[in-house]
């Protein structure tokens, strides 16, 4: 292919002069570059990546990072504000209503317009004549069930999910004075058997006489409390599905032969219930705490061997927490189930000290051990008298210790024999359906607004 030419030539670099010969015009002007000074490098072009260079100006993206940031931050601002004023569902008089979230009653009345669809109640006179019409209750308001006091309307709040009832003010008695009369609840004992308990807990009752403040009327409003009267039931065990169950009970303990009637239990792998006198138990700290370590059930005989029926109601009180203290101080178990000397323990008794004690258990099978006949003679009456539910009823004492462990192996191998299981008193009482939820040997269910009853003067 032929070569071809321009028409005009093609420029050439000129030489200029400096003072070192001549060179390219570039040349020159890196030559006369100043140290310390920043230049731009025109031999890196665009793809490359620059390095050793920072730029002087302003960061053209700064703004905008800015508002991105001030956008989220009012978003956040705003879905708070929509969080803590968002609408809940409630009920409100039996129909689904949106409320703000934590709008108070009042609030909830004034946005919604009820000031005016409700009538006020009267304000009433002592005697319940009329002092003032509308003078009463602005509204009647129930929240769950409960009636809220006017007083809260502007502090109860509404969180979603509440059934709130709005209905026509209440009528309410002018500012009076009141002098009030209690009524004591008397006592009723029922029943008979070996475990005795409170059915029923005394509560009082009231009258009331009112003096209008306004008025100057005074009224006898009557009864405005009904008392409530205490009830002690007597019963005996009943075992369900006829399960032949037994437990055996010491009295009088501890004694010198404690140690040996808990080695023939262990031995056997029966428990019993012993009944401990407090001033034993100060006498012999030790061998309390061997019946406790031995996992025995622990009761109360009293502090001392005394007719409780023959003490006032200080004395009486004063020996059944003496005998507790005993207990506790010995074993650190805290009881209040008492068996009293001689299953003695009046109406009155009952009336006087019921706050004290869980249950009174006697027995319904006394094995005449306190007569000292002989091991065998007591053996033969425990078992053939046995009856499933049966309380028996054996001594701890110096006396008839040592015929208690020599009875005691023949009496648990032939009531075992017998088809008898021998258990403690309280898994006794749990055996009977109608029993183990009303009686607790362990703990005094007294409520905080019973007080003690008075025994009824009626013959």
């Amino acid at each position: 292919m032929p070569k071809r030419r321009t028409p005009y030539p093609a420029p050439h670099p000129t030489r200029r002069r400096a003072a070192t010969g001549y060179q390219l015009p570039r040349g020159r002007a890196r030559s006369q570059r100043r140290p310390g000074a920043t230049y731009l490098n025109h031999s890196q072009g665009f793809g490359r990546k620059r390095t050793g260079f920072r730029a002087s100006g302003p960061n053209s993206r700064k703004p905008y990072a800015i508002l991105a940031v001030g956008c989220a931050f009012l978003f956040f601002v705003a879905s708070i504000i929509w969080y803590l004023n968002r609408s809940v569902e409630i009920t409100y008089n039996g129909e689904p209503a949106s409320v703000r979230i934590n709008a108070s009653i009042s609030q909830y009345i004034e946005d919604n317009g009820l000031a005016d669809e409700y009538d006020a109640g009267d304000l009433l006179a002592v005697d319940d004549s009329v002092l003032e019409r509308g003078g009463g209750s602005r509204y009647t308001v129930t929240l769950n069930g409960n009636e809220v006091a006017p007083d809260d309307y502007g502090t109860t709040h509404l969180t979603g999910g509440e059934e709130l009832t709005i209905a026509d003010g209440a009528d309410t008695y002018e500012d009076h004075d009141v002098q009030a009369t209690e009524i004591a609840p008397t006592l009723t004992v029922e029943g008979s058997g070996a475990v005795g308990y409170v059915a029923t807990w005394g509560v009082p009752g009231r009258t009331e006489v009112w003096t209008g403040k306004t008025s100057g009327i005074t009224a006898d409003r009557g009864t405005v409390r009904e008392v409530v009267n205490a009830v002690v039931k007597l019963t005996s065990v009943y075992p369900d599905d006829g399960k032949k169950l037994i437990a055996l009970t010491f009295d009088e303990g501890p004694s010198s032969y404690t140690e040996q009637i808990l080695q023939v239990l262990k031995e056997k792998g029966v428990t019993a219930t012993f009944f401990l006198q407090g001033d034993a138990v100060e006498a012999d700290p030790a061998a309390a705490r061997a019946i406790a370590e031995a996992g025995c059930e622990i009761g109360s005989n009293s502090y001392s061997d005394t007719d409780l029926t023959d003490l006032s109601a200080d004395d009486l009180r004063s020996q059944l927490t003496k005998g507790f203290s005993a207990i506790k101080d010995a074993t650190g178990e805290d009881v209040c189930l008492l068996r009293p000397p001689y299953a003695a323990f009046s109406e009155q008794n009952w009336a006087d000290a019921m706050d004290l004690v869980s249950a009174v258990v006697s027995w319904n099978l006394d094995s005449g051990d306190w007569l000292v006949p002989g091991a065998d003679e007591v053996a033969s009456t425990v078992v053939s008298a046995a009856r499933t539910g049966n309380i028996v009823l054996l001594s701890d004492t110096d006396a008839t210790g040592a015929q208690a462990v020599e009875a005691l192996p023949m009496i648990i191998d032939q009531l075992q024999a017998n088809g008898f299981s021998i258990v403690s008193l309280s898994e006794l009482v749990a055996s009977d359906s109608d029993l183990k939820d009303a009686v607790n040997l362990s703990k005094v269910t007294m409520p905080k607004d019973a007080v003690l009853p008075t025994l009824s003067t009626e013959e």
